[in-house]
This record gives C-alpha cells, structure tokens and sequence, in this order.
C-alpha cells in the first residue's frame, strides 16, 4: 500500500482509546547521566531536495546546529517524530544502525545516493519506550528523508545517534499533544527532540501553482500560517489541536494531519514558561509553510 492510499484509508478506521498512562519518569531514566536541559524543535522541512540545496531555510538550519555545539548544547542523542512515519500505535526505532530511507520518487538520482549514516540510539530508545505503557519498540526502520534530510544541514558530521518516534495516525491529536509530554525527562538526559512536517501542507495545490510558474503564496496558506503562529506565541495549544474552527483556511493548510501532528509534539514538550523562539518563516511553493521554531 502506498503513502496516498494509506492515508485514504485510515478515514474508515476507528480511533484508539486515547489512554495515556504516566510512569515514574525519574526511575525509569535514573541510569542515564543528567545533562543540561535541551532545547526542543519543530522543523518545517519541506521538499527533500532541501538536503542538497543552500538557501536561506537550509542556512537557518545550520546557524541552529552551530548555535548548539556554541552554546555547549551539542545533544547526546536526537529523537525525531517525522510526517513520514504513520503507523497503528506508537513505536520507537532501536536499530544500532538505521538506514537512510529514500521514501520518495521523482528526483535527482543525487539525492537517491545521499546518505546520512549516524548510528542509531538503543539505550535511549529503549528508554524512552519505557515512559509510556503507549510506546512500542521495533527495529522496522530507519531514518525517512522527514528526518535525514534537515540533519544534513544541523549536525552534517552524523556524528550524534538518532532514533525516530512514529506517528500513530489512528489517534486524535489530542493524543499526541499527551504523549508528548510524558517524553519530557528526556530533555534532561541529552536529547534533542525534533518534530519534522510542515504546519500548512497541501501539496495538490501547491503542484497545482508550480504547474503555472507562480510561485506566491496563497492567501490561504498565509493565514493559517499567521494564526497559527499567533497561537504558538500566546501558548494556545488547546486551538492548535481544534485547528478546524479556524475555517476555511485551516482546511486549505491542512488537508491531512500527517505533516501537522509533529508540531504538537515539540509544543507538548514545551514548559509552562519555556521561552518559544521563532527561527524561520516562510510559506513557499504556494502552499508549504517552512516555519521552523525552538523551545527553551
């Protein structure tokens, strides 16, 4: 099956049990150093070929990655929720050494030869199954281009170990705003979590306008963008998971939630008076919102 039916049929499934069920986060991670606590992100990552390119989102995401290693903030481990990995349930990867998986077609045969090859995280992935009764391990994959390809700019040396969440599609969002934040103790232990989509994502338009030469931005697509934004800054997560009331334009930006759930995650991290600082804006190819943001 795949991606575009996958999505279509997970419209006639059930949801879940939202059930969240909380554990003792100091015992559970009690046998991992202590680390200054790390920042988190939501990263818009837009298209793959942003691996290859220099412009100014792919700059903005190396002056991140030097600002870390500058500010002695260089992560023992990276935890990454990508758009692009939706499954039934919530499973955490422990390979010792993922693939770079390249789960997309269409492109430049370079970017089907890139590879990002850092090594895999299992202690903390196997820890961080542990914080919650919801998350499952699995060795079944590796690192989708949501991930590899925007650590290709931020710590190009894949030198730091990088495991990845998954989406569990069949939940409410509601759900992943919870699951995220019983993964806090994690920031304590030297991760930096990294949710990757894309806060306005509609691809069939934006192709759609890329077919005509003209590449502004929707007014739709500027909208939502905004509101969202508005919400992150007054911390109004509740609105960002009822995104729908935002009308027409909420609908227009997010077709499907796979690309806006991982934003939910980097704010369900976020604490009460966590600074959140914007790092880059833009909606491009009509309607792809690249914003990109930093918590603590």
């Amino acid at each position: 099956m795949n991606r575009k039916e996958f999505l279509k049929s997970l419209a006639f499934l059930p949801l879940a049990a939202c059930n969240m069920k909380v554990q003792d986060f100091p015992k559970v991670t009690e046998s991992l150093p202590n680390t200054p606590k790390m920042p988190v992100l939501f990263v818009g990552h837009g298209s793959p070929m942003n691996a290859l390119e220099d412009n100014a989102f792919t700059r903005s995401l190396k002056k991140l990655g030097e600002q870390f290693k500058q500010e002695g903030k260089k992560p023992a481990a990276i935890l990454v929720v990508s758009a692009h990995w939706l499954t039934r349930g919530s499973h955490v990867n422990i390979a010792p050494k993922p693939e770079t998986i390249h789960d997309f077609g269409g492109f430049p045969q370079a970017l089907f030869d890139a590879q990002y090859p850092a090594p895999g995280s299992p202690e903390l992935a196997k820890e961080t199954a542990k914080l919650s009764a919801l998350i499952h391990e699995t060795d079944d994959w590796g690192l989708d281009h949501g991930a590899w390809t925007i650590l290709m700019h931020l710590f190009p040396e894949a030198d730091v170990p990088v495991f990845q969440l998954s989406i569990d599609y069949y939940q409410p969002l509601q759900y992943h705003l919870d699951l995220a934040k019983q993964l806090t103790a994690l920031r304590e232990k030297g991760v930096l979590i990294i949710g990757s989509g894309n806060i306005v994502h509609n691809l069939r338009l934006s192709m759609e306008r890329l077919r005509t030469g003209d590449t502004r931005p929707y007014d739709w697509a500027v909208e939502f963008d905004t509101w969202a934004h508005e919400k992150i800054a007054g911390r109004d997560f509740q609105s960002l998971v009822t995104y729908e009331k935002a009308g027409e334009a909420g609908k227009l930006s997010v077709p499907t939630t796979d690309h806006y759930i991982p934003m939910l995650y980097s704010l369900g991290l976020a604490g009460e008076k966590e600074e959140i600082k914007q790092a880059y804006e833009e909606v491009t190819l009509g309607g792809i919102s690249m914003r990109t943001f930093q918590v603590g």
